[in-house]
C-alpha cells in the first residue's frame, strides 16, 4: 500500500504546480487587409548596386564591396547583354555577398578598371574585398556560380565564421 501511495505521490510531484501557471494570453484578431495595407509599409528590398566604370574607381571598393566587372567591346556583345540579363534576374544571393557589378562597354573610354585589368573581348572578373582579381571568366556565369565562387574566398569564409553561420 505505501508503494502505491508513493508512486501516487510522484506522479503528483512530476505534474508540476496546477494553478501557478500564468493565464494563457489572448491573441487580437487578424487586422483586414485595409488596415494591413495602410498600417505597416512593406521594408524596402536592397538591390543590387550597377555601376558604370567611369563612374567608380577601384579604390572606392576596398574593404567595403565585392566588385564583379563586366567587360565588352560594345553594350550590344550577346554575351555582354546575357550576362548583365543574369545579373538584374536573381541578385538576391549577391547583395548579401556585398557584390557591387561594374560594367565597362567602352573601350575608348580607358577607364581605370581597363587600365589595370587589361580585357580582351567579353570578360567577367571577380575582385575580392582586398583588391586582389579571383576569378576571370571568358564566358557570362549565372548567379549560383559566382556565389560559390565568392564563397570559397577566404575573406568570404572569415566573414561566414564570423556571423557564427559555420560550426
Amino acid at each position: 500500500m505505501k508503494l502505491k501511495l508513493l508512486i501516487v505521490a510522484m506522479l503528483l510531484a512530476a505534474m508540476g504546480p496546477a494553478r501557478e501557471a500564468p493565464p494563457p494570453t489572448v491573441r487580437p484578431q487578424p487586422a483586414s487587409p485595409e488596415e494591413v495595407a495602410t498600417s505597416a509599409p512593406e521594408p524596402a528590398r536592397p538591390e543590387l548596386r550597377i555601376l558604370s566604370a567611369p563612374d567608380a574607381e577601384p579604390a572606392d571598393f576596398l574593404w567595403t564591396a565585392r566588385p564583379v566587372v563586366v567587360f565588352a567591346d560594345t553594350p550590344n556583345d550577346p554575351a555582354f547583354r546575357e550576362q548583365m540579363r543574369v545579373l538584374e534576374g536573381r541578385n538576391e544571393a549577391l547583395i548579401e555577398r556585398d557584390v557591387v557589378v561594374i560594367t565597362d562597354s567602352d573601350p575608348q573610354a580607358d577607364s581605370a578598371w581597363r587600365r589595370q585589368l587589361h580585357p580582351r573581348g567579353f570578360s567577367l572578373v571577380i575582385i575580392d574585398k582586398d583588391g586582389q582579381v579571383k576569378q576571370r571568366r571568358p564566358l557570362p556565369w549565372d548567379v549560383r556560380e559566382i556565389s560559390r565562387a565568392i564563397d570559397k574566398l577566404p575573406l568570404r569564409r572569415q566573414e561566414i565564421g564570423r556571423a557564427g553561420l559555420l560550426p
